[in-house]
């Protein structure tokens, strides 16, 4: 089976504190950007690309709460869920990525939408 149909183990459950996010290198997730594992308040995680639309910095450094992430550079949110920017400076959405949670692992599905 290939890694569309599967998904890439990216990081345990626990690997990811609520609130927070991690980055997982696009060396191996192969896409063109890092991806950012974002676990919000609520337990749910989410993929997006890591580097914020607006300017070079990582999301998986930012806050993450109440369905969003905010940037830690100029405080930009993007929906978990969709990418969409919820809050300026940015303008452009972010890159939503599928994951799933299988047995406390969780799967990336790079470019496929949530």
């Amino acid at each position: 089976m290939s890694a569309t149909t599967t998904g890439i183990r990216v990081a345990a459950l626990d690997d990811i504190p609520e609130g927070e996010g991690i980055a997982i290198d696009k060396a191996i997730t192969g896409t063109a950007d890092d991806i950012a594992l974002l676990r919000d308040d609520d337990g749910s995680v989410w993929a997006l690309d890591d580097t914020c639309t607006h300017a070079d910095a990582s999301l998986a450094e930012g806050w993450v709460e109440n369905g969003h992430v905010e940037c830690p550079l100029h405080s930009s949110k993007f929906c978990l869920k969709t990418g969409a920017v919820d809050g300026l400076p940015a303008t452009k959405d972010a890159c939503p990525h599928r994951i799933e949670v299988r047995d406390g692992d969780v799967f990336l599905f790079p470019g496929q939408r949530p």
